[in-house]
């Protein structure tokens, strides 16, 4: 039986590698992905896994329409960027931290993924990504980071 972990790890993972890939946030490849999309990917998860990022991530660009954008903090951040898996668990555990038993779990990742915090954890500079589990779930949940 797969993980609910993995699951939500990989693909958030493939988010962050596609974001990065084609210039765009967080938030706006999910948007493109949708609920449905973010659903089917959950399902696949554990036969994606096998596969590059690189693979997959063309797949969705292709299959979604994502087309390249502006968005590059990659080449302007001043300190060592994170990797795409290592933001993907940060991404992992707020979803797992935020769901509730009977929620849809694709319904929560879409939320999460965009909201305002995935902005404040893709801009590097500011370490937020780097923040405890607590602050961060915290943050989310009133909307706002916290003092």
């Amino acid at each position: 039986m797969p993980s609910l972990e993995n699951n939500l790890h990989y693909v958030a993972s493939l988010i962050e590698f596609t974001a990065r890939k084609t210039k765009n946030r967080v938030c706006e490849v999910t948007s493109k992905l949708g609920k449905e999309g973010l659903e089917h990917q959950l399902q696949v998860a554990e036969v994606n896994h096998c596969l590059s990022f690189g693979q997959v991530s063309d797949e969705l660009i292709e299959d979604f329409g994502i087309s390249e954008g502006e968005f590059d903090l990659l080449s302007s951040s001043q300190f060592k960027v994170p990797s795409h898996t290592a933001i993907g668990k940060v991404y992992r555990n707020l979803v797992l931290d935020v769901l509730k038993e009977g929620d849809n779990v694709a319904e929560v990742f879409f939320e999460v993924l965009t909201s305002f915090i995935s902005d404040e954890i893709s801009f590097f500079d500011s370490g937020v990504y780097f923040e405890n589990r607590s602050y961060i779930m915290h943050s989310y949940l009133q909307g706002r980071l916290l003092d």
